[in-house]
């Protein structure tokens, strides 16, 4: 009896031991696992930060020289920021506002992450369509002319920003002035269906007389119109002024094939259609333009940025000349421009 209490002792004490080792084992197997977990925890959460994936839609008005070099300027930036991560539906609106609006209700309704609206009638048209997905403008001229804003003074707020690929306007009259100082008149040939075009028409013609030239504005409302509109301001004129316009822009030819037979030089507010009918323009580069926009596109997915509170932002103009209509019309630049590649 006395043995079998003292074995029973000790196989209760085994027991107790063995016991205690297994809660010692598993409470630390528990703080093990926990730690596993947590750093697995902390690992997915890194991998899920440096995984996600971003939809951006592209909205562009119009396929020309100017945006398109934005558009790649903005994907560049974008691509370089976030390398794979970053998926790009990119639509074109082919010059129609109705067919812009399409495509931004079409991003609203594929609830992508941001809106690029290249040129005003495309961020007018993702204005309307969403007050909750933030939209980058590029290209646009005076964002509170586009967006009907008083008392603008450089922040949309909300969901809106983006650049302006507006170069100095009395600078522009200025260059006309240093080209011709002789001309008495001025024809200012625009579309009056672009607000950001009839803006820079109005801010030039004032800076133009007060030159002492004769400025007369010569408005189209579409491609339709623009040659007979234009052969009309070549008669009137000495020379022409075109603003940054997009219907300009995507018709050229028209307005080369009128101005450079009858002997009447085009200055112009932007490199790509100073390529195709002007002589002299102080442009941006449409490409720098866009690639910094897309530097602003990276910081707001990234949540570095809140677009309501960005400030829209500008670059540096350079002169430029159009050697090939210089020579055929017999002007020699001033110094201090350079001369137009390609």
């Amino acid at each position: 009896m006395t043995n079998l209490r003292k074995l029973t002792s000790l196989a209760l004490c085994a027991a107790l031991a063995l016991s205690t080792l297994a809660g010692c084992s598993g409470s630390s197997s528990s703080e093990a696992a926990n730690a596993s977990s947590s750093a697995s925890t902390s690992v997915a959460s890194t991998s899920g930060a440096e995984g996600e994936t971003y939809t951006v839609g592209i909205c562009q008005l119009v396929e020309h020289d100017a945006l398109d070099a934005a558009t790649q300027g903005f994907k560049d930036a974008l691509t370089d920021a976030l390398g794979d991560s970053v998926k790009f539906d990119e639509q074109n609106a082919q010059n129609d506002p109705a067919t812009c609006a399409t495509i931004a209700n079409s991003f609203v309704s594929s609830n992508v992450d941001l809106i690029l609206a290249n040129a005003t009638p495309a961020l007018q048209a993702a204005a309307a369509a969403t007050s909750d997905i933030p939209i980058l403008g590029t290209s646009v001229t005076e964002y509170g002319v586009a967006l009907g804003l008083e008392d603008f003074t450089g922040v949309v707020g909300g969901n809106i920003s983006g650049t302006s690929d507006l170069a100095p306007l009395d600078e522009q009259a200025a260059m006309l002035a240093e080209w011709f100082p002789d001309a008495e008149k001025v024809g200012l040939l625009y579309c009056s269906a672009e607000p950001n075009s009839q803006y820079q028409v109005d801010m030039v013609k004032a800076e133009l007389e007060k030159l002492g030239y004769t400025a007369t504005l010569y408005p189209f409302s579409d491609s339709n119109d623009l040659s007979s509109v234009c052969t009309t301001a070549a008669s009137e004129s000495d020379v022409l002024y075109v603003p940054t316009d997009n219907t300009v822009a995507n018709n050229t030819g028209i307005v080369d094939n009128i101005c450079r037979p009858a002997g009447v030089p085009v200055v112009v507010g932007e490199e790509g259609i100073c390529a195709g009918c002007g002589v002299a323009t102080l442009s941006i580069s449409y490409y720098d333009l866009g690639y910094t926009t897309g530097e602003m596109a990276a910081k707001i997915l990234t949540g570095e940025a809140d677009v309501s509170e960005m400030a829209i932002e500008y670059t540096s103009a350079t002169k430029k000349y159009n050697a090939a209509i210089c020579e055929e019309l017999n002007l020699t630049p001033p110094e201090g421009y350079e001369a137009i590649e390609g």
